[in-house]
């Protein structure tokens, strides 16, 4: 996902359409494509800012985030459960498919470390 111009760019490229000058002066003035400049704009009028939109997705809106409490539950009934054991008891218990790196990714948000200890034996704790 490409990087947004800087906040004193966008400034710079509204301030001068409301001068008075056109979105497609603004842009060759500026140095960016007249698709930024007219999207700049309309930006500015509809939300009354210069200032990028979030990218990315909001956090904590995926399909795991509903099983999250019985999922630390698991872990915290058992330490030594595996990824993929934990995939199949979700599946089993709730019937929805979770790939194991995705139930690794949302317990390491929930603060859960693997930690091996000196036998070799991994342990998920907080």
């Amino acid at each position: 996902m490409g990087k947004s111009y800087s906040s004193d760019l966008r400034e710079r490229i509204s301030a001068h359409v409301l001068a008075g000058y056109s979105r497609r002066e603004a842009a060759r003035r500026f140095g960016v494509s007249p698709s930024c400049a007219i999207k700049l704009v309309q930006r500015v009028s509809k939300t009354g800012s210069a200032a990028p939109a979030p990218q990315g997705r909001p956090p904590g809106a995926g399909k795991l985030a509903a099983y999250l409490t019985t999922l630390i539950r698991w872990v915290d009934e058992q330490p030594d459960i595996t990824m993929p054991e934990l995939a199949k008891k979700l599946e089993q218990n709730s019937g929805l498919k979770a790939h194991p790196a995705s139930l690794s990714r949302i317990l390491l948000s929930a603060d859960f470390r693997y930690k091996k200890t000196a036998d070799g034996v991994g342990v998920r704790t907080r």
